[in-house]
């Protein structure tokens, strides 16, 4: 069997370019003893992976020049050499990039199918690392309680838009959002079911907030950084928390985002902001699987995906994730 994959050509200098990714076939080897040959389905593109085009220091290593990406897929096992992972298994695993790999058993993880009516590509949105950043976000970094303002930036995209409905679900009594393009803002309002919604692109973010939420906020999801960050610092109430989840107002490209003059505020009415990372919490899949399942059951869960075809798209459909044009929810790509 032959795969293709893409692979990092050059280093992006800043923004990220079609140039940067070039498109490889290999051959797929036969699985030996305790293997596995998965043929992926879909595999996910994220912001993060931007961070990891720089060779520089982080919580994860940079991908390596001239070798393939990595990223979160779901596939089936086409051949198998162990006993734990048997053919037709559903899996998932970090060998996104290409159609198809051969790995250890144990590199892999065996999925249940899906409820009915879901796709396997929610194991890498509400159901996968997106969905469980959200949920981690909300009951554990920054908790939700009864009777919450809430604020969630970035609230079209995969991690956000889960986030608002998780923070409805637990008693929040305010849920609004920030986002992009007009469509993008509607969806928001009426499918994610926030209370409604402002576009970053319509003026500085603080005049919005203070007419969306006038009495304040009591807890605020950030996806974005720069200026939301420190027009919600603004309206955070006293005691108020914040869930830091991402920045992608920088780009990711290595420069540093716009300072945030309103920091100041922290001291003053003791507000707790802590940045996470959602594999630190792995310890807590199933307590997020059991919740965000059951809602996606009881029909208190809505989800929406942006589905590019074929491998070549993936490059392309990862370059649009910081162009803010028409994706909503999760981005994925149709092996």
């Amino acid at each position: 069997m032959d795969s293709t994959e893409i692979r990092l050509a050059s280093r992006p200098e800043r923004r990220a370019k079609p140039t940067d990714f070039a498109a490889a076939t290999v051959p797929v080897p036969a699985p030996g003893p305790g293997q596995v040959q998965v043929r992926n389905s879909f595999l996910s593109v994220d912001p993060y992976m931007r961070g990891r085009m720089n060779d520089v220091p982080s919580y994860v290593p940079p991908f390596a020049l001239g070798e393939a990406l990595t990223g979160g897929a779901v596939g089936r096992v086409v051949a198998s050499e162990s006993s734990d992972v048997p053919v037709g298994a559903l899996v998932s695993s970090m060998f996104g990039w290409r159609e198809a790999f051969t790995v250890d058993a144990a590199a892999v993880q065996v999925l249940p199918e899906p409820p009915q009516g879901v796709a396997e590509s929610a194991y890498l949105g509400v159901l996968g690392m997106p969905g469980m950043t959200a949920w981690v976000g909300v009951t554990q970094i920054a908790p939700v309680h009864e009777g919450d303002a809430v604020f969630v930036s970035g609230a079209s995209g995969a991690v956000g838009s889960v986030a608002g409905q998780l923070a409805r679900a637990r008693g929040a009594s305010l849920v609004v959002g920030s986002a992009g393009a007009p469509e993008k803002v509607t969806a928001v309002r009426d499918e994610f079911g926030f209370d409604d919604c402002f576009s970053h692109l319509d003026g500085e973010p603080l005049p919005h907030l203070r007419r969306l939420a006038p009495n304040g906020i009591d807890m605020y999801f950030d996806n974005v950084g720069g200026a939301q960050l420190a027009a919600a610092l603004v309206v955070l109430r006293p005691f108020g928390r914040a869930a830091l989840c991402g920045a992608i107002s920088t780009g990711y490209d290595g420069t540093p985002g716009a300072p945030v003059a309103t920091m100041g505020l922290v001291v003053g009415k003791r507000l707790t902001l802590r940045g996470f990372i959602v594999s630190d919490h792995t310890d807590l899949q199933s307590a997020f699987l059991a919740e965000v399942g059951a809602l996606l059951a009881g029909g208190r869960l809505v989800f929406r995906e942006t589905v590019a075809k074929g491998i070549a798209s993936a490059p392309e459909a990862f370059l649009a994730l910081f162009e803010g044009g028409g994706q909503i929810g999760k981005v994925v790509v149709a092996v």
